[in-house]
């Protein structure tokens, strides 16, 4: 990585591990101040707020491998506490620049490792909106071949009465079609319906074709919508004697990411995904806003660093037209995905300060927030900023996908456990009274239950 980001004139920089509290997406890890009582550091999550002082400072190129740190209960993709990434930004780029400088460097890091295996050249780009209704997941898996499908008036006053009297309920109800190339048997479509079940859903609706029934296929949902009805599916979804068809149905912000499951369920079952290949691709267009429905306000989908497509006239005229407007909003952010895995993030940023603001304050931040939790930002956007724009790829995920891993803590040195605990070292660990003192620190121990 080092290598190819000097070869594109990229200078290299550690920024500060010690710092303030900043708004990533996840909890900070603290660290409380002996000097300062009561006043805390943060470790970073990312050295966001750096990499874009050092545009407005003149470097136009930096990166460095960057320690992060995040708060995070473990999962299979990502470690608990801390991780590296790749970081780097660029000034006066556009987007289409960001890809055209980085689509090489990391096409090449694959290649230098893949052993044989495919990697995707000339990656596609595919919008968000797009991702989910097609793949479920906005890092989908493209060695999957599956691509779903609305078929919603297929369903429309249907005799299939369960999902017909959804659609004439609710204007927002949706039926998606799963294809399944060569699925087409009883004892799949049975074990698929059963692992839907097991997945806490109802069931998965199915029509499957066979020589006896040809186009008018088989299954309790194809007696219900009809011959004429069920060839019209299978027509649309270019499916031929021998495949199969999975239904999921309601509105598709709540189902969605089980869509997806069963799409991967689907593709691995009947052995349709092709696992000697890269596959890559940018996620683009990804909602500038999303609902908070804990706190029931409007809240950042991403990076709140972002540039909201059009700019501060777009927040302005999305404010004056209410909450749909808003979380209708585009932002100039990306994503690489791989193999069902997001492996870098990034995006163009807002370098004007007054759209900043505007931006903060539709999320329930004042002027005076944002210059006092972005004060060093913020002030040197006075000056001009340069238009920049950046991202970071995960550095222990690339590797789990180079290695063939399943788990980060396979390719980790010294991994931490699933409940987050250093067994070697014996971390995290109690300290002792004289330490609490000298920080002002004094532990509060959780009530029970609470």
């Amino acid at each position: 990585m080092r290598r190819r980001m000097n070869e594109a004139g990229f200078f290299e920089f550690s920024t500060p591990i010690l710092t303030a509290s900043s708004p990533e997406g996840a909890r900070d890890f603290l660290v409380p101040s002996r000097i300062h009582p009561g006043k805390f550091y943060a470790l970073p999550q990312a050295p966001q707020q750096y990499k874009q002082l050092l545009m407005v400072s003149g470097f136009d190129r930096y990166f460095q491998i960057a320690p992060c740190f995040r708060d995070e209960d473990p999962r299979a993709d990502r470690l608990p506490g801390e991780f590296y990434q790749l970081d780097l930004e660029m000034s006066f780029v556009e987007q289409e620049d960001i890809f055209q400088t980085m689509e090489p460097v990391i096409t090449g890091i694959f290649e230098e490792f893949a052993d044989g295996k495919g990697v995707t050249k000339g990656w596609p780009r595919i919008p968000y909106d797009e991702a989910i209704a097609k793949y479920g997941s906005d890092k989908p898996d493209l060695r999957n071949p599956i691509v779903m499908q609305d078929v919603t008036e297929h369903f429309r006053d249907s005799g299939f009465k369960v999902f017909a009297g959804m659609i004439a309920k609710d204007p927002k109800v949706r039926v998606w079609a799963i294809p399944a190339p060569t699925g087409g048997s009883r004892a799949f479509c049975d074990r698929m319906n059963s692992w839907a079940q097991g997945e806490g859903q109802p069931g998965l609706g199915y029509v499957f074709w066979r020589e006896e029934e040809g186009a008018a296929g088989a299954g309790p949902v194809a007696k219900n919508i009809g011959a004429e009805r069920a060839s019209a599916i299978q027509k649309q979804l270019d499916l031929e004697t021998g495949d199969a068809c999975f239904f999921t149905a309601g509105d598709p912000a709540k189902f969605y990411k089980f869509a997806g499951l069963a799409r991967d369920r689907v593709g691995h079952e009947l052995k349709l995904v092709k696992e000697d290949q890269y596959a890559l691709a940018w996620i683009v267009d990804f909602p500038f806003y999303e609902w908070n429905e804990d706190d029931k306000k409007i809240d950042f989908s991403h990076n709140p660093f972002s540039m909201p497509k059009g700019g501060r006239e777009a927040l302005e005229a999305a404010e004056k037209d209410g909450r749909d407007a808003l979380l209708s909003l585009k932002a100039n952010q990306y994503d690489i995905v791989c193999n069902g895995f997001e492996i870098a993030s990034g995006s163009v940023r807002n370098h004007r300060p007054e759209t900043m603001v505007k931006a903060f304050e539709i999320t329930g931040l004042t002027q005076a927030d944002v210059e006092a939790r972005f004060g060093g930002m913020y002030r040197a956007f006075q000056y001009g900023a340069p238009p920049h724009g950046g991202m970071a790829a995960g550095v222990d995920r690339v590797v789990m996908l180079i290695v063939g891993a399943k788990n980060l803590r396979e390719i980790s040195l010294f991994p931490m456990n699933q409940q987050a605990n250093d067994l070697l070292m014996g971390a995290p660990s109690e300290v002792g009274i004289k330490q609490l003192r000298e920080l002002s620190v004094r532990i509060v121990t959780p009530e029970a239950g609470k």
